[in-house]
């Protein structure tokens, strides 16, 4: 259980962030459901929280801007005293193959995806310092680990990630504070209904177990990376994807 845990959820207001939220919610957390431009999602999931006896609040931030993702973590510290949680969630795609890729594009989608979880990572570090204790988990992808055709912006955030959080578990390992990522493959959410049906049949045939996810799959593994059943485990990359990357 979470009971009395201060989690942030950055991009927290749809998909894979917003069943997380959930899940840390019913598990006892307070949860801070962190969105950019959905207002109305974040509202929609504090509402889900509450209705279901939980604790939570939606907090605008633009986490790939430094100062402001120094805000966010600032205000909660402000108001709860500590932050126990952090879950570096928050991403966008612009796929594209790289010789139609534009610089906008890659810039873009390092900004949120890498540059957002270090910025996070780094605004929370001096308070789960001072706690002596914390966990900080990141969202990285089954791209970030094998690399994926028109997805060389995105593939490079996601393995960018794996390297800042082994570099930051070995920072803060000897503090009680760990550093883990998790790494979905194809799981079932806004992002991969837009694809078409022979384009998913495809993807299915490289999972092992031949079916995606759910959104629960990775809610729960965070879950777990964030309670006090895993203590011991830092800087690992826990692969949620049905096999593909093994």
């Amino acid at each position: 259980m979470l009971t009395d845990k201060i989690a942030v959820v950055t991009g927290g207001s749809r998909g894979i962030g917003r069943e997380i939220a959930l899940t840390l919610a019913a598990k006892g957390a307070t949860v801070i459901v962190n969105y950019n431009g959905s207002a109305a999602k974040a509202e929609e999931v504090v509402g889900e929280i509450q209705a279901a006896g939980g604790k939570g609040e939606a907090v605008q931030c633009n986490v790939s801007d430094y100062e402001k993702a120094a805000g966010l973590m600032e205000y909660v510290v402000e108001k709860y005293g500590r932050v126990d949680i952090l879950v570096n969630n928050a991403g966008i795609t612009r796929d594209s193959l790289l010789m139609k890729m534009s610089e906008e594009d890659f810039d873009a989608v390092i900004a949120t995806n890498l540059k957002g979880a270090f910025n996070c990572t780094r605004h929370v570090a001096r308070q789960m310092i001072k706690q002596r204790a914390g966990r900080i988990i990141s969202i990285s992808s089954v791209s970030g680990v094998l690399g994926n055709a028109g997805q060389a912006n995105y593939s490079a955030s996601k393995a960018g990630l794996i390297g800042l959080t082994k570099s930051v578990a070995r920072e803060m390992a000897s503090r009680g504070i760990t550093v883990n990522a998790v790494a979905p493959g194809f799981i079932d959410t806004e992002m991969t209904q837009v694809l078409s049906d022979k384009v998913k049949e495809a993807a299915k045939e490289q999972i092992p177990m031949k079916r995606f996810g759910a959104t629960k799959d990775i809610a729960n593994t965070v879950a777990f990376l964030a309670s006090d059943e895993a203590g011991y485990i830092t800087g690992q990359v826990i692969s949620v994807d049905g096999g593909m990357a093994m």
